[in-house]
């Protein structure tokens, strides 16, 4: 999807709720309600980042966000509140959110804000594949709350402020470095005491220790001859651990491993930073042995060889 924007300033009155309804659509953002329809007024900015994870700012009038689009891309999504008041009700459960509050939930379940007044919002969805090798069952997490006053919490709330008011001067290849710092925020939060609820306490501390586990394995990622038994004296824990850890993740050591290389190569590939380092030498800077072997792996990975994916992505950067 490309990036688009949305506004209902130049629709009349009477067609603004449908055309808004349609707007959100392609968030899978589902409007029930709208406070005043007659005085309604939206406005939408939304930009996809070269690796599929779609920002968007929603501003608008008060209205109601509830249901679910369950045949969407598994993912993570994630909201900021910039500015207004809001209620994320599940079930029995209401919470009040000020300013700089998350909230993140699994796409397609069901999930309900209320908005009270007129508002701004930033919405993010993380695909599966960006988060998957690195979080426990994130696909098992409930809708969750991350209060964004204090410690690592309002870091990342800052920076999600800071690229809501920017995103109109921004363009998708702007977005290279916020989304890999994006999902290192995300799962830090995720595996912290601010998040509120996770999987559960056994579970949240599995989570928090294979997510410490994969930021050391960042740093050894460009070892060809990496192991498991290498990571885990770099970690100070014993190599049945790790493997349980990863077992219990649903995945192996050398699984994660090969996934995090391709994803940071197919992010090289598209960096105007590495526009003039070749494939092979983009292989071999992660960690793969051969430029025959990677490029099996990466069109395994994602369906096409990383030259046809690097030639894609420069011509879609052009147009």
């Amino acid at each position: 999807m490309r990036s688009w924007t949305f506004s209902t300033e130049q629709i009349a009155p009477a067609e603004r709720h449908a055309a808004w309804q349609a707007a959100m659509e392609r968030l899978k953002l589902p409007v029930s309600s709208v406070t005043d329809p007659a005085r309604f007024n939206g406005r939408v900015s939304c930009l996809v980042s070269p690796l599929g994870i779609e920002v968007a700012r929603v501003e608008a009038t008060p209205q109601e966000i509830s249901g679910s689009y369950p045949a969407q891309q598994p993912g993570i999504w994630l909201s900021l509140l910039v500015d207004g008041k809001a209620s994320m009700i599940d079930g029995e459960r209401r919470i009040d959110l000020a300013p700089d509050d998350l909230l993140f939930g699994p796409t397609g379940i069901p999930a309900r804000l209320l908005f009270t007044t007129p508002f701004t919002q930033l919405f993010i969805k993380v695909p599966h594949v960006a988060l998957s090798a690195r979080l426990v069952a994130p696909l098992s997490l409930p809708l969750g709350y991350l209060p964004g006053q204090g410690g690592i919490n309002h870091v990342f709330a800052r920076m999600l402020s800071a690229l809501a008011a920017s995103i109109d001067d921004l363009d998708a290849t702007q977005l290279r470095p916020i989304e890999l710092s994006l999902t290192e925020f995300l799962l830090t939060c995720l595996t912290g005491r601010g998040a509120s609820p996770l999987i559960g306490c056994e579970a949240n501390a599995r989570a928090a220790n294979l997510h410490s586990i994969c930021q050391t394995i960042e740093t050894m990622l460009a070892d060809p001859e990496l192991t498991p038994s290498k990571v885990a004296a770099a970690h100070g824990t014993s190599l049945r651990y790790l493997q349980n850890l990863f077992a219990q993740s649903g995945q192996t050591f050398s699984n994660y491993v090969r996934t995090r290389r391709l994803e940071r190569c197919r992010a090289d590939l598209v960096s105007p930073v590495y526009v003039n380092m070749s494939v092979t030498e983009i292989c071999f800077r992660w960690g793969f042995n051969g430029s025959a072997h990677f490029s099996r792996t990466f069109k395994a990975q994602y369906g096409v060889p990383p030259r046809d994916f690097r030639r894609q992505a420069l011509s879609d950067a052009v147009d």
